[in-house]
């Protein structure tokens, strides 16, 4: 079990930024993939970024040259830095926290940050 706490979610102008960040009640080593996702009103929750515990990272198109996910094992804290928001970044961002257990994927999520972008 692990908990997973955010922050720096808030109102911002288009073309803004804000730096979330995650901060875990484990050392976030154990964890394969720790990760960010959104959910806007009205749908599914989507992948934003993911970070490896070697450094890769993986971003959604939407989101590639605006956003950096980044990890601070010492800290056990993700960030997520978005620049350049834009209004359809609006939503609640959550944090996520991935561990492969005996053949099993079991997903650990935080309580998720509003995020809104006004025009």
């Amino acid at each position: 079990q692990v908990q997973l706490v955010e922050s720096g979610g808030g109102l911002v102008q288009f073309g803004g930024s804000l730096r979330l960040s995650c901060a875990a009640s484990r050392n976030i080593f154990r964890f394969a993939i720790m990760g960010w996702y959104r959910q806007a009103l009205g749908k599914q929750r989507e992948l934003v970024a993911t970070i490896g515990t070697g450094g890769t990272t993986n971003y959604a198109d939407s989101v590639k040259g605006r956003f950096t996910i980044s990890r601070d094992n010492a800290k056990n804290t993700v960030y997520l830095q978005m620049n350049s928001l834009k209004p359809e970044d609006t939503a609640v961002y959550y944090c996520n926290a991935r561990k492969f257990e005996s053949g099993k994927v079991n997903d650990y999520w935080g309580q998720g940050t509003q995020v809104t972008v006004s025009s």
